[in-house]
């Protein structure tokens, strides 16, 4: 795997402005992900080169907008994406991973060990009843739900002044539309995923006053 894919990792990482230097620990992880997706069925996607691109480089084309943001709690992690990928890109950044699912949480576990990711903590949890006792500077969920449907889960662990992230492929108009009282959009940002021939949008939803 590492022969292969590396040049490919490495050639999206410069088209990200990231350091090439990251693709030894993101091969690592996408090694035991495809280790562990044979017994435990963790993804969908089997090949490793369309794990690498929609899931390595698709999670990690948002973290430019991630400056200024030390805590990050991702919702329905699965196994670990966007968080793991972002961690290991930012390592000064405080992921938790909050997965319900047994087996997902276990293989996040190991990831955290193997890795030796120090900056991840994994929380096995249902979103609405995960309650940590520091709020998040931003959340953040990929295909998770509608955005409406995330806030209601997870906007009670954003601090007051936090970032709901959210990782859409098409721009979700009626989603936008449909945000409950007291949140408004802030921003949308295209992403561009290097060898993804698909749209892929970041929306921020801020709390708005009154």
């Amino acid at each position: 795997m590492d022969d292969t894919l590396r040049p490919e990792l490495e050639a999206g990482l410069r088209q990200l402005g990231l350091d090439t230097a990251l693709a030894g620990p993101l091969l690592a992880y996408l090694a035991l992900l495809a280790r562990w997706n044979q017994t435990y069925n963790l993804t969908a996607i089997r090949d490793t080169r369309e794990m690498l691109a929609k899931h390595l480089l698709d999670s990690l084309a948002m973290h430019a907008h991630l400056d200024g943001i030390g805590t990050l709690a991702d919702l329905g992690t699965g196994p670990g994406l966007p968080g793991i990928p972002l961690a290991i890109a930012r390592p000064a950044m405080q992921v938790t991973l909050v997965e319900s699912n047994g087996k997902k949480a276990r293989f996040l576990r190991e990831a955290v060990r193997q890795l030796k990711l120090g900056n991840v903590a994994v929380a096995e949890s249902r979103i609405e009843a995960f309650d940590p006792p520091q709020r998040f500077d931003a959340i953040t969920a990929r295909a998770l739900a509608t955005l409406p449907l995330i806030l209601q889960l997870g906007g009670h662990l954003l601090q007051p002044a936090g970032r709901l992230l959210a990782m859409k492929g098409v721009l979700p108009t009626d989603e936008i539309a449909a945000l409950p009282a007291g949140w408004g959009l802030r921003a949308v940002h295209p992403l561009q995923v290097p060898g993804l021939d698909a749209e892929r949008h970041l929306v921020e939803i801020v709390r708005t006053p009154g």
